[in-house]
């Protein structure tokens, strides 16, 4: 795989390289276009990256890495950025990402640059680009364009997406605002465990594990995650509905908070549903190996055939998907989360 550095410490090169910033601008972005790169700093310190380095080194842009407000990592390193003792399996599993594993038959989510026997056809997401870039006391504004590509290079989808970069004390937010388009034809969200808002979370923040486990995608390709040794890894999950652990998965919650300490450091990353999304409150595909995703579409491979969605977008039309990240160092009770889904419930 081509190397492409975005580790914290090169982040951190590119902030002191970049110009003064206005003053009243808490939350920047710097466009680094030579390695097609947005930064994103709160009070002069990195947060997270919007990175498009294109599909010779990841089939969709993401973001990467995450950062909380002490400068810890969240996001795995692997494939980007390997670190000794962290899991090196689904190498399509890079820091922040959305898109889904059955789109008028096309596999979007787990096309990398070592798909193995996989069977495809693979979607690919090439971003196109920037239409709003902008900083403020609050928050940063980051509005981006790709298309998602079939198997024979034409757009099937045209994405527009808004993030909004937030930080206040010792969290940090981003609302990601997605809107898809049906270019030319109709298209099929096929039911499909393989979605659909994620992100691959660093060792210390899976789940303890005891045994070997074989995962298994919709195609039917398994892939080994073996037994690794659980010194510092101290991940747990928690849904809105009371449900903790791996017993989240394949269950409906409109939000989801993982929990585990790096370090001396506690930290807190929730992931928000909104009401005015498809299938809300959503199914979650949230793995103890560090796959921490929401599923909003895949309902029958996600509640073992007891629903089926199969939703179909017309040619022409679009249809949007929000959803809010908070990364706290330090807890996040209920009662706050809880308050801050009815905060972001009043977005459109």
């Amino acid at each position: 795989m081509k190397r492409f550095l975005l580790s914290a410490a090169a982040l951190l090169l590119a902030v002191a390289a970049c110009p003064a910033q206005s003053k009243t601008d808490r939350v920047q972005l710097k466009h680094d276009e030579a390695n097609k790169r947005v930064d994103v700093l709160v009070e002069g310190k990195p947060f997270t990256s919007y990175i498009y380095p294109g599909p010779d080194v990841i089939k969709k842009p993401v973001l990467y890495p995450i950062l909380t407000a002490q400068g810890t990592p969240i996001t795995r390193g692997f494939p980007m950025e390997p670190r000794a003792g962290e899991r090196v399996d689904h190498p399509h599993h890079v820091g922040m990402w959305l898109n889904y594993g059955d789109v008028n038959g096309h596999d979007f989510w787990n096309n990398s640059n070592d798909v193995g026997d996989h069977p495809g056809p693979f979607g690919t997401i090439v971003h196109k680009g920037i239409k709003t870039m902008k900083g403020g006391k609050e928050r940063a504004e980051l509005t981006v364009t790709a298309d998602w590509l079939g198997k024979d290079g034409k757009p099937m989808l045209q994405e527009t997406t808004t993030y909004y970069f937030g930080g206040a004390g010792n969290a940090r937010t981003i609302d990601r605002i997605t809107t898809l388009k049906a270019l030319g034809q109709d298209i099929l969200f096929k039911d499909n465990k393989e979605g659909m808002v994620a992100i691959r979370v660093r060792r210390e923040l899976e789940h303890p594990s005891n045994k070997p486990e074989v995962f298994t995608d919709a195609s039917g390709k398994a892939t080994d995650v073996p037994t690794m040794n659980n010194e510092g890894v101290t991940g747990r999950y928690h849904s809105s509905e009371g449900v903790e652990g791996e017993d989240v998965w394949g269950k409906r919650a409109k939000w989801m908070n993982l929990t585990g300490k790096v370090g001396n450091e506690s930290i807190s990353v929730a992931i928000l549903d909104h009401p005015q999304n498809v299938g809300y409150p959503t199914y979650w595909h949230s793995r103890g190996y560090g796959l921490y995703a929401a599923n909003t579409l895949g309902w029958k491979a996600m509640s073992n055939g007891k629903e089926e969605l199969n939703y179909k977008l017309p040619a022409g039309k679009s249809v949007t998907f929000r959803y809010r990240v908070v990364v706290t160092s330090g807890e996040q009770p209920d009662a706050q989360l809880n308050a801050e889904a009815e905060k972001f419930a009043k977005v459109k």
